[in-house]
């Protein structure tokens, strides 16, 4: 996967459709990501311990890599990355001002 952790991206589907955020993990065997804040949902936990009450939680969910594009922390665009040999390493670049991700 060309996304990895602590990129910054904008989500292009769904419903937080037009949002950026931070990644969060990343999933690369089911090629999806969890990102902070982003495509929420209620999850209601039972107490577990006793005395302790019940409460309702905001959890997120991974969403497919394909919704999602990565942000330039250059030229702050939307862009795609690629890759470049420098110096024997393989280096993430993005293609849209050709400058190290």
């Amino acid at each position: 996967m060309k996304i990895h952790k602590n990129d910054k991206v904008k989500i292009l589907k769904g419903k937080d459709r037009g949002k950026d955020g931070i990644i969060d993990r990343v999933f690369p065997k089911g090629e999806k990501v969890v990102i902070a804040g982003i495509n929420l949902f209620k999850r209601h936990m039972k107490p577990r311990a006793e005395g302790q009450k019940g409460q309702i939680v905001e959890v997120p969910r991974p969403l497919p890599v394909a919704n999602v594009a990565l942000i330039c922390p250059k030229c702050h665009m939307v862009t795609r990355a690629g890759y470049l040999l420098e110096k024997g390493k393989k280096v993430r670049v993005c293609k849209k001002c050709k400058m190290e991700i």
